[in-house]
């Protein structure tokens, strides 16, 4: 685990899963792409800071017909100091064609003996061009209805809702979007620098 100062890059792109993040951390040491699920809290530009580095590794995944390889890092947690807009230059630095890490997941190899069938019809398709609606894709889905959701059920331990609220990262990513999207919708709005959600005056 290591401690850097650096500027990390993010951009939203709209997927089939709804908006996500992709963020690239610039730092003394090299630059690394930032897939953390946290980073889809945050809006559209550049942030300087402090960043804990918990894991570098290479990473790939295929899109398109093509192999992708990346240097990515894991953040262990971030101090930010200042937020600056993205030049269009910049904003084209990170690719809108990032695959949604949540179909990237969907990739990762399963063993044979554990695979359920609905796995292997969830990666039959190409992330970029499957315009299957957000969730039906998994056949236990689209059997069964989905029942009607509660803030309560969504926040669970976090419900009720106070005058600030910090999300749990380590919740399944789909989770942390709707969290996310549905806190917009109560009248709160995220602040990054203390990293949590605060509810605005009417």
């Amino acid at each position: 685990m290591i401690n850097l100062s650096g500027q990390l890059a993010i951009r939203t792109i709209h997927g089939r899963n709804g908006d996500f993040n992709v963020g690239r951390l610039t730092t003394s040491i090299g630059e690394f792409v930032i897939k953390n699920a946290e980073l889809d809290q945050y809006n559209e530009g550049k942030y300087d800071g402090d960043f804990i580095i918990t894991e570098i590794r290479p990473s790939t995944y295929n899109t398109s017909g093509r192999m992708v390889i990346e240097i990515r890092a894991h953040l262990g947690g971030m101090t930010l100091s200042s937020i600056d807009p993205l030049s269009s230059d910049e904003a084209n630095r990170l690719s809108p064609q990032e695959v949604d890490p949540i179909d990237e997941e969907a990739q990762a190899p399963v063993p044979i003996a554990a695979a359920p069938i609905e796995a292997t019809e969830q990666v039959s398709g190409d992330p970029l061009v499957d315009t299957t609606p957000f969730g039906a894709s998994a056949s236990t889905m689209t059997d069964t209805p989905i029942p009607e959701d509660t803030d309560a059920t969504l926040f669970g331990t976090l419900w009720p809702l106070g005058e600030s609220i910090k999300l749990d990262a380590t919740v399944d990513r789909r989770v942390l979007r709707q969290q996310r999207d549905r806190l917009g919708v109560l009248g709160y709005e995220f602040a990054p620098l203390t990293q949590d959600w605060h509810r605005v005056s009417a």
